[in-house]
């Protein structure tokens, strides 16, 4: 039972043949029959046999939906803290995980994988514009795209589908940013008022408004750092968790320690808390509690988001170098990593720092 054996970490049975190009192949049969264990893989050489008769693979049987489980279960298998070539951070795998499960099986689902063609994803992209926004069509079809290039790769199709079609044009970046004025007005509706019983509320939201507008962070880098992460004596924070996966630090400017103080952030140092800045809140609470408070502001078309477009922007018209700001914000393209990666912590320290007395609140708040 060369071909075959049980394996000890999965339930079912390991079986193993020579595909057309002389590579040793193998998958897992879920089942306990060496009989039935047997028959998968005859049927394994036979299409080893045909192929080599056709010179090409031929078309999977499987459907969309069966495969994009196994691709699931492949990008989950690559998902590593630090992103380097063929790895994927958390953040990518649930975007990617959302996307298949939600939009591309429903459409795609019952149809055999082989048989889908250019003109069917052409169909979902005209299906979904229009539905969702450009930059979310783009998304949804870049993630096909994937699943059909691991499906290629374990020649269960033949070409991939997705390639070349017709995407929109991909939108312009948001520019939308708070004036000092307009900052100050949504800080103040951040106000959480007392209870009931008139017990004076722990005011979250303004506190992580103020470390978003002055530290740049994105939502769940913010939501995702620790007690220990910050280090007010060094002026410096590390994000752990962001969306490429890589750690950065942030530099502390007066607004952030501001807040930091406010939170109390010295006294659950001493007491050792590890867990996170705000343990209680959750992404979908701080969006939906910040947008009211925009609204109540009189700030229309506002997310949480666009207060790191607020923190770059005013950063800029204070005369941050642009290298500076690109390795503030974190952005990944490795051409300008090239060019930043010589400047020291205290330069860009120094480069947070032109944020001081532009965004900031009375000392008695």
């Amino acid at each position: 039972m060369s071909n075959l054996y049980r394996r000890k970490d999965a339930d079912g049975i390991q079986i193993r043949w020579i595909d057309r190009q002389g590579r040793r192949r193998g998958r897992l049969v879920k089942t306990t029959s060496v009989k039935e264990a047997r028959a998968a893989l005859a049927a394994e050489k036979a299409k080893v046999e045909k192929e080599k008769r056709y010179g090409a693979p031929l078309p999977s049987e499987e459907t969309f939906a069966q495969f994009a489980k196994e691709f699931l279960e492949i990008q989950e298998r690559r998902i590593a803290p630090r992103v380097v070539k063929g790895k994927l951070s958390r953040v990518e795998y649930e975007r990617q995980r959302g996307i298949v499960e939600t939009k591309l099986k429903p459409f795609f689902g019952k149809w055999k994988l082989g048989t889908i063609r250019r003109a069917d994803v052409v169909r979902y992209i005209h299906d979904r514009t229009g539905q969702v926004s450009d930059g979310t069509v783009i998304k949804e079809v870049n993630t096909l795209k994937k699943l059909f290039n691991v499906a290629l790769d374990l020649d269960r199709i033949a070409s991939n589908p997705a390639t070349r079609a017709p995407l929109p044009q991909a939108p312009e970046g948001r520019t939308r940013y708070l004036t000092p004025e307009e900052w100050t007005r949504v800080f103040h509706a951040c106000y959480i008022p007392p209870d009931k019983n008139g017990k004076e509320q722990e005011q979250w939201l303004q506190q992580a408004a103020g470390l978003a507008v002055s530290l740049g962070t994105r939502r769940g880098e913010l939501l995702n750092t620790t007690v220990p992460d910050v280090d007010m004596r060094t002026r410096q924070a590390i994000l752990r968790i962001t969306k490429n996966g890589k750690p950065r630090t942030v530099y502390i400017n007066d607004l952030a320690l501001q807040v930091f103080e406010s939170m109390g952030l010295d006294e659950r140092k001493r007491q050792q808390d590890r867990g996170v800045l705000f343990p209680s809140i959750t992404a979908a609470q701080l969006t939906v509690r910040f947008i009211r408070s925009c609204q109540a502001a009189g700030i229309e078309d506002f997310s949480f988001h666009d207060l790191r477009h607020t923190y770059a922007s005013h950063l800029k018209m204070n005369g941050a170098d642009g290298f500076d700001l690109q390795k503030l914000l974190g952005h990944s393209d490795p051409r300008m990593t090239q060019r930043y990666m010589h400047l020291s912590a205290d330069h860009l320290r120094a480069a947070a720092s032109k944020l001081d007395g532009v965004l900031t609140l009375p000392s008695s708040e």
